[in-house]
């Protein structure tokens, strides 16, 4: 460096007269000559080869030398604990000199009598500000009395909106108590203690001191307020709200007026170093104290927060409490030891940016638990439908009931999401202003967000196609009843579009994180194919099922006979169809297998009735018969509405064996020829009966043989004999016994017939009378 301050030896010009130019600007001068420059540079590495190879550049030294974590770890408690050790051999050094009557640091000599007087005087002032303060508590209670009444019994307003609106009312009247306090205290200070007009440095600390100490306080008791219950915003019990009140204004007590007053009067009236000790004590001594109070209630809260657990409703907020009764106390012991340490590190502003980050962590907290619970309290609860609307759309009240509870899961996971962002952003562990105005920050906020808009619009859309196909379906609104085919198409519609909203909107979400959604595509199609080739009977299905439904050949509700099975159709899918037949058995019958479609339910059907009579009745007198008995069906109430036309008869169909057969038919409507027949045939019967014609049963001609001489052997009958009363009505049972009657050539058969008179059968004569 001798070099670049003497700019003579490269021609510069002399380097001691009173023209000599600054350094920087003899540099300068030495930079812009080229020759001079480049002796300049020469210089350079001749002196850097002189000094070998130890020494190395600036950067690189740094590089080399920065210290690894375990090794920052290691010098860290190093320094905290020989801070600790030169406090505490400082400590009982002041503390001997102290006593000893000899300097006190900085500040000369202790003055007893002057001490004693400040200590009077800040105590009145002391006395006077917290006979105030509990003097305007006092006044203050009805109102909190009042607050807490409406905000549990009152009405018109949702119930968190009640205590949050409580609660605001009652901190402010905390605050304004306060602020009277501290202003009655600064008059006290002011005018009554010391010297009229001036207010002393240490009534100055102490007040400051309680403003922020009971301002916090104010904040405590809007958390776990034990005297007054609705004013209380965590949902706990007195005597829980009462222990951890005490235990915390006792411990914020115990830092603020250690901290913010005890320590600067020491600093200011005895010793800095003093008042540094104090200050370590006071934290070692909160702490310790903080410990034994968590370590204490560790069972009892976690047997508090697992029955919170038992009654939630989400299983992630059941999972999330469980783990955090199992945790908490490590968390609570963790906060503590990083207060402490960053205390002992950063002793100047560690107590301010600890305060804050805590205030700002449990406002976020319980702002995140008010927000949902606001949110179980109005969109969480039981949407509840006019009666008209419910009427036309009697699904949507359920509906909407069973997605509101997803999308409230939805939510509060975000909103847990942000609790700890916003946690993390209090402790300087997150920048998140910084994380947000970042690409990453940005995109993965958008792509939350555009998620969130792409399922509420999917869902929005399902609800409100739905709804409409619901609307065409029900028969008290729209066009009236629909048509089985109108039922059938709008049903598959519904499936079809339910599949297509699910799949459309997975791969949009896929798309929006960042999912490349072609190799998707291009897979589906491959196993598409696969499907096709390897599956053909199911290919066959839905084009025959699609085809089906082109035709109208079926709809759900009608009574068809499908792969010979006869049933009612009762539900009908794109694959295949449901048949409950006449014994209540369900068969699934797929599309691929049948060949035919016999519907009984188009447009109008047909009973089709063959009815006997005897041969030696009269066909005209039966079929009038016919006629009158259907004129009977169709003037009767129950059926006149299902037949559409006259009787159809076909006439003598058949000359049977033991009967003549006469067709006829009945038209009705569509699914009521089966009803229609049955009461019909009821009817032939009877107006059949009462014109005494007989519809026979079917007759057997016996025929016993006859030899070459014409004569027939012998047959063995049982010949059932009846004894009969005066007025021919049978006595008592029949006694039987066997007649052999032989067959003669002459009369071929033989009729054997029980008289009344006498009972017994006769020989019958031998000609045929």
């Amino acid at each position: 460096m001798a070099a670049l301050c003497s700019p003579c030896e490269y021609g510069a010009g002399p380097s001691q007269n009173t023209t000599e130019p600054p350094p920087y600007a003899a540099l300068a001068e030495i930079l812009e000559n080229e020759s001079s420059r480049q002796q300049l540079v020469a210089e350079l590495r001749g002196l850097a080869e002189q000094q070998g190879p130890s020494v190395t550049a600036p950067g690189a030294t740094a590089a080399s030398a920065e210290p690894s974590l375990p090794s920052q770890l290691a010098d860290t408690t190093r320094r905290i604990a020989g801070d600790l050790g030169d406090q505490f051999n400082n400590l009982i050094a002041v503390i001997g000199n102290l006593f000893a009557g000899h300097p006190a640091g900085d500040n000369g000599r202790f003055d007893m009598t002057t001490f004693i007087s400040a200590t009077l005087n800040l105590g009145l002032v002391i006395l006077a500000t917290l006979v105030l303060f509990w003097v305007l508590r006092r006044l203050a209670g009805p109102l909190f009395t009042r607050l807490s009444h409406w905000s549990r019994h009152g009405a018109g307003k949702t119930p968190v909106l009640r205590l949050v609106l409580c609660v605001a009312l009652a901190a402010a009247i905390d605050v304004l108590v306060v602020g009277l306090a501290y202003l009655g205290g600064n008059l006290m200070a002011t005018f009554m203690v010391g010297e009229t007009g001036e207010l002393t440095t240490q009534a100055s600390l102490f007040l400051n001191a309680f403003m922020v100490i009971e301002l916090l306080k104010a904040g405590l008791r809007a958390l776990f307020s034990s005297r007054y219950e609705g004013l209380r915003l965590l949902p706990i019990d007195s005597a829980e709200a009462g222990y951890w009140n005490r235990w915390l204004a006792l411990l914020v007590g115990l830092l603020g007026y250690g901290v913010m007053v005890l320590e600067p009067l020491i600093n200011i009236n005895i010793s800095p170093t003093l008042a540094q000790g104090v200050n370590t004590l006071i934290m070692f001594g909160a702490f310790f104290y903080a410990v034994a109070v968590i370590l204490k209630n560790r069972r009892r809260l976690y047997r508090a927060i697992n029955d919170k657990a038992e009654q939630s409703t989400m299983a992630a907020g059941k999972v999330s409490l469980k783990l955090l009764a199992r945790t908490w106390h490590l968390f609570a012991l963790a906060y503590f030891v990083v207060v402490l340490l960053l205390t002992l590190l950063r002793p100047a502003d560690a107590l301010p940016f600890v305060l804050f980050a805590t205030l700002k962590t449990l406002g976020i907290v319980v702002l995140g638990i008010l927000l949902s619970t606001l949110l179980s309290q109005t969109i969480g609860r039981r949407i509840t439908l006019s009666d008209d609307l419910r009427r036309k759309l009697p699904l949507l009240e359920s509906r909407l009931n069973s997605y509101v509870p997803n999308a409230l899961r939805f939510v509060r996971m975000l909103m847990v999401a942000a609790i700890i962002l916003l946690v993390l952003n209090a402790w300087d562990a997150l920048d998140l202003p910084a994380w947000y105005a970042s690409e990453s920050g940005g995109k993965l906020m958008g792509k939350v967000i555009g998620v969130a808009f792409i399922l509420f619009v999917a869902a929005a859309l399902w609800v409100t196609m739905a709804s409409l196909i619901e609307h065409k379906l029900n028969a008290d609104t729209g066009n009236g009843e629909p048509s089985a085919r109108a039922r059938t198409l709008l049903s598959l519609f519904r499936s079809a579009l339910a599949v297509t909203l699910v799949t459309m909107t997975a791969m949009i979400v896929l798309a929006e994180i960042g999912i490349n959604i072609g190799p998707l595509i291009a897979g589906a199609g491959v196993l598409g194919l696969a499907i096709g080739f390897g599956a053909q009977k199911l290919v066959q299905d839905i084009i025959t099922g699609v085809f089906i439904q082109i035709e109208n050949a079926m709809n759900t509700g009608d009574v068809v006979t499908v792969g010979g099975i006869t049933g009612t159709a009762e539900k009908l899918s794109i694959r295949s169809v449901g048949i409950r037949d006449l014994n209540g058995t369900y068969h699934i019958i797929p599309f691929s297998s049948v060949d035919t479609v016999s519907n009984y339910m188009r447009e109008f059907g047909y009973h089709v009735g063959e009815y006997g009579i005897a041969y030696r009745e009269s066909i005209d007198e039966a079929i009038a018969q016919l006629h009158n008995a259907f004129d009977e069906l169709a003037a009767g109430d129950e059926h006149k509405h299902d037949i559409l036309e006259p009787l159809e008869v076909a006439g003598v169909i058949a000359l049977a064996d033991s009967s003549v057969n006469i067709r006829v038919r009945i038209k009705t409507v569509p699914g009521m020829q089966w009803a229609v027949g049955r009461a019909y045939n009821r009817l032939v019967k009877q107006h059949f009966d009462h014109a005494g014609i007989e519809i026979p049963f079917p007759h057997t001609t016996i025929y016993f043989g006859a030899g070459k001489e014409g004569e027939a052997p012998p047959a063995n009958l049982r010949v059932m004999q009846q004894k009969f009363d005066a007025d021919g009505r049978p006595h008592g049972q029949p006694e039987s016994g066997n007649k052999v009657i032989a067959a003669r050539p002459e009369s071929g058969n033989k009729v054997i017939a029980a008289r009344p008179e006498s009972a017994v059968t006769e020989d019958a004569p031998n000609d045929r009378d």
